[in-house]
């Protein structure tokens, strides 16, 4: 199977990359269902990348519905070490304006009984989250949008709820005394179950609204959302352009070895059949 270093996920309104060379579309199957999509490999900027529609081309798959496990499970198996996010996002902040870019460094999880560990079934690890966005893999995304001329602010907090449905006032003043900046939907449990996987994770977060906190602009809708993301997507395909090639070949952040003392359960009481679904992710600390 044809491998690559770094994944792509694309949000609303990417749901393809244009400018890949050696292109192939890959069915990747995983113990945990199909991803939302064919994996798309090629080459960018002569690296090898895969890119996948989190929502499916078409748009057809709803945040509560994804099947995250299984997109994060199949770029693992072929051998992404470092994934770029992009998500739509609303602002909760004046100064963040709509076409603006974050990279957020925070998260907070509003989310509602989304699947969000690889670790059930009888094995238990707990990972450290404290920094739930890769700090190295941040700043080069962080300083290719700043080459790219946009409009770009590095950290922040991100606060992902369950959606389909928007926020009430409300909400999104709630959220706004908590100090977030952005909302969404669709980090979590992304960055969770990649951190398990010991794969970096960072968001670059397209702002396509206020939300429905601002007193003068109306509030968010999906033809809002739809329109800014036509107008913004050339801007994160530059981006990401510009991007990959900067990303370090060595890792030395703390994805990389997230699991390394983080299973607490004896290897001798993990049943068979969880042990064979996870080694992919656990085998190299559970020998034979």
């Amino acid at each position: 199977m044809s491998t690559a270093r770094i994944g792509i996920i694309g949000g609303s309104g990417l749901y393809r990359i244009e400018g890949m060379s050696e292109v192939e579309e890959v069915n990747v199957s995983t113990p945990f269902g199909k991803p939302s999509d064919t994996m798309i490999l090629g080459n960018l900027e002569d690296v090898r990348v895969a890119f996948l529609p989190r929502h499916g081309r078409g748009h057809h798959i709803n945040p509560t519905e994804l099947p995250v496990k299984a997109n994060i499970y199949a770029l693992k198996s072929l051998g992404v070490e470092r994934i770029i996010s992009v998500n739509a996002v609303g602002s909760l902040k004046e100064e963040i304006r709509p076409m603006d870019l974050v990279v957020p460094d925070q998260l907070i999880d509003r989310t509602k009984g989304r699947d969000s560990t690889f670790f059930t079934n009888g094995m238990v690890a707990h990972i450290a989250f404290a920094e739930p966005f890769c700090p190295t893999l941040s700043q080069v995304l962080s300083e290719a949008a700043t080459k790219a001329g946009s409009r770009i602010h590095k950290g922040g907090t991100y606060l992902a709820i369950e959606g389909p449905q928007f926020s009430t006032k409300a909400e999104s003043q709630l959220y706004r005394n908590w100090g977030a900046d952005v909302i969404g939907m669709t980090v979590l449990p992304e960055a969770k179950l990649a951190r398990e996987a010991e794969i970096c994770y960072t968001s670059l977060a397209f702002v396509t609204d206020y939300d429905c906190w601002h007193p003068s602009y109306e509030s968010v809708t999906t033809e809002m959302i739809l329109a800014n993301l036509a107008k913004g997507v050339g801007t994160a395909r530059k981006i990401l352009r510009l991007a990959i090639p900067d990303i370090p070949q060595q890792r030395d952040c703390i994805c990389a070895t997230a699991l390394e003392a983080a299973i607490v359960t004896s290897p001798k009481y993990i049943p068979q059949e969880t042990r064979r679904d996870l080694d992919l992710i656990v085998g190299r600390y559970l020998g034979g």
